[in-house]
C-alpha cells in the first residue's frame, strides 16, 4: 500500500492524501491522466512516476508483490527532490518527502507492506497528526545568491537539478529576476520572479522566494484614470491581510515604470477551471461562493470599508493546496462613500446600479449569482439574462441541479433593486449554506 499525503508548505501540516492499495504504477503531476494531480505552476503535465519493480538485491524474480520495492521515475524538467536531494531516478525507502520542483509541492511518501497493515494503522494516516519529516528547504536558511553555473540542464527548466538554483534569468528588476511571463492584459504584464534573499518577517520565518511581479504597461501609465487604479490596488492590498487575499510584499517605481509585488499563489481561476474541465456540483459551487463571501465580508467590515467592483468567476482563484477561494485583482477597488463616474464590471456580473457608474457593497454581492449559474451550469450568465414577466433575470429553467432553494438565493441577490437584495455578505453565506 502507498500512501501518498499533500503538506501546506509552510507548517507541513496535511492537506490532502492519496490512498493506493493495490496500483503498481503511480503517475503524478499536473494533467488529468495522473492519479495524483497537483494543478501547480511548477508541476510539469507529467512530473513523475512511482513504479512497484522486484527488489533486484534479492534476486529473485518471483518476489512477492508485497515485498517489492517502489522506484521513482523523473519526467520533469523541474527537478524531483527527495529528502532534499534531486533524484532523476531510483529506488526509494519507505518514508520519504518528495518535492516537484524546487518550491514545488510537497508530498509525504508512506510505503506499507500489504497483509502487515492494522485498520489501527490505517486510521493512523488519516489523522492530520502525521509524522512529518523536515522541510527540503529549511526556513531558517538563507537563499543563495550566486548564479548557476552548471551547463546541462534541459532547455525548459526554471531551477537547477543540481543546485536548485534558478537557471535562466530575462532580466532583473531591482532586486527581483524574472524567470518567465505569467500572463499580458490591458493594464500590465505579470511576471514571476525570484526575489534571491528574501527578508523575515516579523514571525522569524522569511518572505516565499517565488513571488508576482505586475508591471504597468508604459501606454495605460500615459493615462491618469490607469495610473490611478494601479496605485489605489497596491495602497489597498498594503492595508489588507486575509489568506483569500494575495499578500502584498513591494510597491515601486523603477526606469518610470510602476510595479506590484504580490504573492504567488498556486491555482487556477475558476473561469479557466470550468473552461477546462466543465461545470462543477451545486455543492463545490456553494462551498467557493460562501468562500467569496468571507472575502466580501472582510472587505465590507474592513476599517475603510471597500467594494471590489469586478468579483466574476475570472478573478476568483481556486488554490491547489486548499481548494480555498482567493480574491484577485484589486485594480478596480473603490472605498465605500467615494464618488465614481467610472463605469467598471464585467458584463453578466456586474449589478444594474454598478453598470451605472453608482456601485455599493451589495453590489459585490449580485455577483455571486451569476457565478454561481458559471460555475454549475458551464453557460455564460449574460445568455440566461433575459425578460420575463417581472423584468429582466435570469432564466433558469431546464437547470435541474439548480434547485429551488438555491434559485430562490440567486433571484434575490440579483433583483434588479439592492434593497431588496441580501443586506451583507454574511447573511448570503448563510442562505447559502442552508442550500447545501
Amino acid at each position: 500500500m502507498v500512501i501518498l499525503t499533500l503538506l501546506h508548505p509552510q507548517d507541513k501540516t496535511p492537506l490532502k492524501q492519496w490512498c493506493f492499495k493495490s496500483e503498481t504504477l503511480i503517475r503524478i503531476g499536473r494533467a488529468p491522466d495522473n492519479h495524483v494531480i497537483l494543478d501547480d505552476l511548477l508541476v510539469s503535465r507529467h512530473h513523475l512516476d512511482l513504479r512497484q519493480v522486484d527488489d533486484s538485491r534479492q534476486g529473485n524474480a518471483a518476489t512477492p508483490i508485497e515485498q517489492r520495492c517502489w522506484h521513482l521515475e523523473n519526467h520533469s524538467a523541474n527537478g524531483t527532490f527527495v529528502n532534499g536531494a534531486v533524484m532523476s531516478q531510483g529506488l526509494i525507502a519507505e518514508t520519504a518527502l518528495l518535492q516537484l520542483a524546487q518550491d514545488g509541492p510537497l508530498l509525504k511518501l508512506q510505503i506499507l507492506a500489504a497483509g502487515t497493515v492494522s485498520a489501527q494503522q490505517l486510521e493512523s494516516t488519516k489523522t492530520p497528526q502525521l509524522p512529518i519529516l523536515p522541510s527540503v528547504l529549511p526556513l531558517t536558511r538563507a537563499l543563495p545568491q550566486r548564479p548557476c553555473t552548471h551547463n546541462d540542464n534541459p532547455s525548459d527548466t526554471l531551477f537547477c537539478i543540481h543546485c536548485g538554483l534558478p537557471v535562466k534569468v530575462e532580466k532583473t528588476i531591482r532586486q527581483y529576476q524574472v524567470l518567465r511571463v505569467l500572463g499580458r492584459g490591458g493594464m500590465g504584464t505579470t511576471y514571476l520572479v525570484w526575489h534571491p534573499s528574501p527578508a523575515v518577517l516579523p514571525s522569524g520565518r522569511p518572505q516565499e522566494a517565488l513571488r508576482v511581479l505586475k508591471e504597468m504597461n508604459a501606454d495605460m501609465a500615459r493615462i491618469p484614470k490607469a495610473r490611478e487604479l494601479f496605485e489605489r490596488e497596491a495602497s489597498t492590498l498594503q492595508t489588507l491581510d486575509h489568506p483569500g487575499i494575495p499578500k502584498f510584499y513591494d510597491f515601486f517605481v523603477e526606469a518610470g515604470r510602476k510595479y506590484l509585488v504580490m504573492a504567488l499563489l498556486h491555482g487556477q481561476d475558476l473561469e479557466n477551471r470550468i473552461r477546462k474541465q466543465g461545470a462543477v456540483s451545486a455543492q463545490q459551487a456553494i462551498d467557493w461562493m460562501m468562500q467569496t463571501c468571507d472575502v466580501l465580508d472582510y472587505l465590507h467590515h474592513h476599517r475603510t470599508p471597500i467594494i471590489h467592483r469586478d468579483i466574476k468567476p475570472g478573478n476568483l482563484l481556486v488554490q491547489t493546496t486548499s481548494n480555498r477561494i482567493a480574491v484577485l485583482d484589486f485594480g478596480a477597488v473603490k472605498a465605500v462613500g467615494m464618488p465614481s463616474s467610472t463605469r467598471i464590471g464585467a458584463e453578466g456580473y456586474a449589478a444594474p446600479e454598478q453598470a451605472q457608474g453608482r456601485p455599493i457593497t451589495q453590489s459585490d454581492l449580485y455577483a455571486i449569482g451569476p457565478s454561481l449559474i458559471f460555475l454549475i451550469t458551464g453557460e455564460n450568465p449574460s445568455r440566461l439574462y433575459k425578460k420575463s414577466s417581472q423584468g429582466y433575470r435570469f432564466l433558469l429553467d431546464g437547470y435541474p441541479a439548480i434547485t429551488p432553494p438555491l434559485r430562490y438565493v440567486i433571484e434575490r441577490v440579483t433583483a434588479l433593486r439592492a434593497s431588496d437584495r441580501y443586506s451583507t455578505a454574511r447573511e448570503l453565506a448563510q442562505a447559502l449554506s442552508r442550500c447545501l
